[in-house]
């Protein structure tokens, strides 16, 4: 079932990912709505979500959808979690920056993962107990043992603004002992470039299933480690992440952990 599942993501994600470039050249006519205070969906992402749920219906009609855009659709043991286009700010500014990200999850339990930068025209794959692998070549997260000399990745929780003082004694205790710390607005892709070693570390507050669930697969397949931002394995459910090679990950805990409130325990 995964390989097959693998296959029809890997559809789906390049159906969208074309009709994402394809809109890039009208801008300007494409229709934005504000969902919330800095937060915003086009019409662009609408269409990438039914494409995608269209391809995967196609396969298996049967099965549940949980989108950004669309909700959850249908019940069952098998969920698709999608996010159609992670990075929707960058695109509207013209940012090369910007992903999708399709995962299934069985019975709760994460199989495949895909993320597709239509961009650079990379494709991040996984499956469970199967490695990870980007254009079909494998990838494994970085090598760095400690904070020092790591490049690190985030994004700021504009969604809850009340994350914002524990958070920013997160990020000035870490940016005391790394080299350095990216906001590039696209978790997806900051999840699969630490699966590819690109990136050492990675941690965000705040965020939804379909940010994190193909990503926080593709660290665990590439020899990371994906934790809650309290240690524990609910980062799905919380959206408080910490993803990292395994040496790393005590060295970014020390760091965090001074700063995890009662209140990071959830996600509202």
């Amino acid at each position: 079932m995964s390989r097959a599942a693998l296959n029809v993501a890997i559809q789906a994600a390049r159906k969208a990912g074309s009709l994402i470039l394809q809109y890039r050249r009208q801008m300007e006519s494409i229709p934005v709505e504000k969902k919330a205070r800095h937060d915003y969906v086009t019409e662009v992402d609408r269409q990438a979500e039914r494409t995608i749920i269209a391809e995967i219906r196609r396969h298996h009609p049967d099965h549940a959808f949980l989108g950004e855009e669309e909700g959850r659709k249908g019940d069952g043991d098998y969920l698709w979690i999608i996010d159609p286009l992670d990075g929707t700010s960058n695109y509207l500014h013209g940012i090369p920056h910007y992903a999708v990200s399709i995962a299934l999850a069985v019975k709760g339990q994460l199989e495949v993962g895909v993320i597709y930068d239509p961009i650079r025209d990379e494709l991040y794959t996984a499956m469970r107990g199967e490695g990870a692998f980007l254009n079909s070549v494998r990838i494994r997260v970085s090598q760095r043992l400690g904070l020092d000399g790591a490049l690190l990745a985030t994004g700021f929780p504009f969604r809850k603004r009340r994350l914002i003082e524990p958070y920013f004694g997160m990020f000035r205790d870490l940016f005391d002992q790394v080299e350095d710390i990216r906001r590039a607005g696209t978790a997806s892709l900051d999840l699969a470039w630490v699966a590819a070693g690109r990136l050492d570390g990675f941690w965000e507050l705040g965020l939804k299933p379909w940010d994190v669930a193909a990503g926080g697969l593709l660290v665990g397949e590439a020899g990371g480690v994906v934790q809650d931002i309290t240690g524990g394995d609910g980062w799905l459910k919380t959206g408080h992440i910490v993803a990292a090679p395994f040496k790393l990950v005590a060295g970014m805990r020390r760091a965090i952990d001074p700063h995890v409130t009662a209140g990071l325990g959830n996600r509202k």
